[in-house]
């Protein structure tokens, strides 16, 4: 994939931006809001949890997880949401020695929403950066069907803090469209860590098809003031329950792609077993790019397949394995894990919607 001159990158943005906001105000002259005044708002407390051994290249690492969700809903049209994240990577002490390491902890977003309209969301703080779909929609552990994270994840670039337009609107009987666009700032800092940069998402969601295709570009105003690219896809057929998800990345450190389909054999019986049975795979490969830094994606060209089984014993407590093999020229490794999730909420008050 070629990248555009740096200079013009900033301009086509602001231009797509510009765009993008003008006709959020312009579209609900067309459209009626839904009438939500008869809607009791009340905070809620969500999150996970997740306890899931890790096998890499004979390695074990005992992965547990707390996930906190904070929503703080302010009248109709204001939003406070927060998540953060206490993992502990838990490993044999000299080799042999008994499990322990440090709890890592993290704020991934804490950021204020206000809605202007159906068509549009205002936000600023740190949120979630807006590029491809796994950070933003999979990968809490109660949602992502395999843990083992997509090895292009750290191009996506977890957290930004700035400020954020988003939002949706139907075009057509079949097609919608959403977007996201973005400024971030600069912070050092060990919590709050972003680099100053923009960018933004934009997708096409066809119902009846249950498909979604979209893209993504990122652009940094700093250091090498590299250009990223990104594709997504998504699909969910109506006939059976199939998710086939898929990403595409092209940064400064190297280009990959993963396609993920995970299917429920509740398609096939609904005796009980079979019912919460869901089966997942997972094949990856990362081109990496000689001479370019690399931060925690692999430095040589790598491929990956993975296969797994989940069983949900309720909608928010499952049961998760899976197996893995990593090729690569610095050699190759089997990746294991099993474990537990699950998923809480519970509204912080009474006769909320």
């Amino acid at each position: 994939m070629s990248f555009r001159p740096k200079s013009v990158f900033p301009l086509i943005f602001a231009h797509f931006c510009g765009w993008l906001a003008a006709l959020c105000f312009v579209i609900p002259a067309f459209g009626q809001a839904p009438d939500v005044s008869d809607l009791q708002t009340v905070p809620v407390i969500s999150g996970g949890v997740a306890f899931v051994p890790l096998v890499q290249g004979g390695q074990t690492t005992l992965v547990s997880i707390f996930s906190p969700v904070v929503l703080l809903p302010l009248g109709d049209k204001w939003l406070i949401e927060s998540r953060g994240a206490f993992e502990g990577d838990f490993v044999r002490r000299d080799g042999t020695g008994p499990f322990g390491g440090p709890v890592q902890k993290s704020l991934e977003y804490l950021q204020v929403d206000y809605i202007a309209n159906p068509y549009l969301t205002v936000t600023v703080g740190r949120f979630l950066t807006p590029f491809g779909i796994y950070n933003e929609r999979l990968y809490p552990v109660w949602i992502r069907d395999l843990q083992a994270d997509p090895i292009t994840l750290p191009l996506e670039q977890g957290s930004s803090d700035g400020a954020m337009l988003r939002g949706g609107f139907s075009v057509a009987h079949n097609l919608n469209l959403n977007y996201a666009g973005y400024f971030s700032t600069l912070s050092t800092n060990n919590t709050l860590a972003s680099d100053r940069e923009i960018g933004g998402r934009f997708g096409a969601f066809f119902p009846n098809q249950r498909v979604e295709i979209g893209f993504s570009l990122q652009h940094l105003l700093q250091e090498n003031r590299a250009n990223r690219f990104g594709t997504h896809f998504e699909w969910q057929p109506r006939a059976i329950p199939l998710d086939v998800r898929s990403e595409f990345a092209d940064a400064e450190s190297g280009r990959g792609y993963w396609i993920e389909p995970a299917l429920r054999l509740n398609a096939f019986s609904h005796t009980q077993v079979l019912a919460r049975t869901q089966l997942v795979a997972r094949f990856q490969q990362f081109f990496a790019k000689p001479g370019t830094p690399n931060g925690d994606v692999p430095d040589v060209n790598t491929k990956e397949s993975e296969v797994g089984i989940n069983y949900y014993f309720m909608d928010g407590l499952r049961a998760v394995s899976s197996y893995g093999r990593q090729f690569s020229s610095e050699g190759n490794a089997n990746i294991w894990t099993v474990g537990i999730t699950y998923r809480f909420a519970f509204p912080l008050g009474s006769g909320g919607q």
